[in-house]
């Protein structure tokens, strides 16, 4: 049995996304357009603020090795949570 996007976690969404992204199995702007699509709301003041730190470091071009810094970090904090 499948599950809908719109039945799976937040979070859940989130480390698919950037997990695709670093095994490189979506682009750049793909990731991007998945985060741009997140609710901020729903994800608490850690996780959100990590979100928005990925989304800028993608926003101005960051190299990949750095840009995958960030996701790791970011994809960690989104994972466990507060």
């Amino acid at each position: 049995m499948s599950t809908s996007p719109e039945t799976i976690r937040l979070g859940d969404r989130i480390v698919n996304a950037v997990s695709r992204w670093l095994a490189h199995h979506s682009s750049d702007d793909e990731l991007r357009a998945e985060l741009k699509a997140v609710d901020l709301v729903e994800l608490t003041p850690s996780q959100a603020k990590a979100v928005l730190e990925l989304q800028n470091e993608l926003d101005v071009g960051t190299d990949r090795a750095a840009l995958e810094m960030v996701a790791r970090e970011s994809l960690e904090v989104v994972a466990v949570g507060d």
